[in-house]
């Protein structure tokens, strides 16, 4: 059983915000003008698409469909076509069509209790997480795979396979970012997995975090065991 202690997620909280106070990236759906709707969409395009190129999509998409009335009142084939830049666009295509009609039938109106959210189509985990952070202001985590790359590389491996089930990673997600700016430490978080943390050769020596990191002690503990 990994023990983490208050301090250990201070330094982590501490250190990832001051990091992205001057290193994190800009993206639409973090400005403070971001609807609902474009949070959304964007949220759902970011599963399976690198959030730069996201970005860059997302304008032409909301030039088409500004809203969930404009999504709903067009045709599946006309969804699919405005998504081939983009990629999935059958599979995505389909999902925003069953998801804009079905909240055509709610007269456009979100839910406001996670039960409620995932019963809308497509709101597995992540954007069930997603939704609540930025439509409910509540303090959930966007664990994905990068964000638990760096969970687990700092502070220790998960049991399971499948993030969505482990009780380890899904109990200290939800404390790291137990604090006023939740949603800028998910950003921390998710953009130092990014740009420092990468999945192939991170950038340990430009990490703030190294000294105290247990992926980066494991590494250079088996470096000097080879010399």
């Amino acid at each position: 059983m990994i023990i983490i202690y208050d301090t250990q997620i201070s330094f982590f909280q501490e250190h990832l915000l001051e990091w992205y106070s001057s290193s994190g990236r800009v993206f639409l759906w973090r400005k403070d003008d971001a609807t609902n709707y474009l949070i959304i969409i964007a949220e759902i395009f970011l599963q399976r698409t690198r959030a730069e190129t996201v970005n860059r999509f997302l304008p032409l998409f909301i030039s088409h469909f500004p809203s969930w009335k404009e999504l709903s009142e067009a045709s599946l084939e006309t969804i699919e076509t405005i998504l081939r830049p983009i990629g999935l666009s059958k599979q995505r295509g389909k999902r925003l069509y069953n998801l804009s009609q079905e909240i055509k039938k709610r007269q456009g109106k979100l839910p406001e209790e996670r039960n409620e959210i995932e019963e809308l189509p497509m709101m597995g985990q992540y954007l069930t997480n997603a939704y609540e952070l930025y439509i409910l202001n509540k303090k959930t985590p966007l664990l994905d795979v990068n964000m638990a790359r760096v969970i687990e590389r700092f502070f220790g491996n998960r049991k399971l396979a499948d993030i969505r089930y482990d009780p380890y990673l899904q109990t200290l997600s939800y404390r790291i970012v137990a604090v006023e700016n939740s949603k800028e430490l998910n950003w921390a978080i998710l953009d130092f997995a990014a740009l420092i943390c990468k999945k192939i050769k991170p950038k340990c020596n430009n990490c703030m975090l190294v000294n105290y990191c247990q992926y980066a002690n494991n590494l250079l503990l088996s470096t000097k065991n080879k010399a």
